[in-house]
């Protein structure tokens, strides 16, 4: 399976049958150039205009892909997902709402993604997520968990890759850009050495034994 980082929150997760879009979002929200991606299905963490732009996002063949929204267990051409409900902000969702983290298990290799997690994981948050080997979670702050709390939730989780998204990036709003923190922050708070690449490529027998912080480039 191949993992691409289109911007924001929205990733590409290509497995040997099936695609999937995460979080795809609306440039005239956030200033990065238009989503340009094909998918089976697409999963909304949470119905902000930066994370829910389905349209956006068609089948190979023009079609509609199928789209997960909320919490819930589906099973969909041989890919297990798992929408587990958590919040936007530290206050169980009194100030912006739910947000739904899913694990998506592609050709055996189990992908969180954290949407828009607002606070460190609960217990039973955890216990529902399970194992991961790969998480993408939110690193820059602004509607969404900080740097430090996100190297606290990546202690929470101990996925074999951590891979970085919603930060500061060339090409955001003026108003978005300087609201969020670089990656930086977040590897430094990790205290980790990352690597940079185009595209993040593994199967089960080859993701790695120690912790590995993969940084991707954003595929426009």
């Amino acid at each position: 399976m191949e993992i691409f980082w289109l911007g924001q929150a929205a990733f590409r997760i290509k497995g040997k049958q099936v695609t999937v879009v995460t979080d795809p979002y609306d440039s005239k929200m956030i200033g990065l150039s238009a989503l340009r991606a094909t998918a089976d299905m697409v999963t909304v963490s949470h119905e902000h205009g930066d994370h829910n732009n389905v349209v956006a996002i068609k089948t190979t063949s023009g079609g509609a892909p199928k789209i997960l929204r909320g919490p819930g267990e589906y099973e969909i051409a041989g890919v297990s997902i798992n929408g587990i409900k958590t919040w936007h902000d530290e206050s169980l969702g009194s100030e912006r709402g739910t947000n739904t983290v899913y694990v998506i298990d592609v050709d055996g290799v189990k992908v969180a993604h954290l949407g828009d997690l607002g606070h460190k994981l609960t217990e039973e948050q955890l216990a529902e997520i399970g194992d991961v080997d790969i998480l993408l979670i939110p690193a820059g702050g602004y509607y969404t968990i900080e740097p430090s709390v996100a190297a606290e939730v990546v202690a929470q989780i101990e996925p074999k890759v951590v891979i970085p998204m919603h930060y500061q990036i060339v090409g955001l709003a003026p108003q978005i850009f300087e609201k969020l923190a670089s990656v930086d922050e977040f590897i430094k708070a990790l205290g980790a050495t990352p690597k940079t690449l185009p595209s993040y490529q593994c199967k089960v027998e080859s993701l790695p034994q120690e912790m590995e912080v993969v940084v991707l480039e954003r595929k426009s």
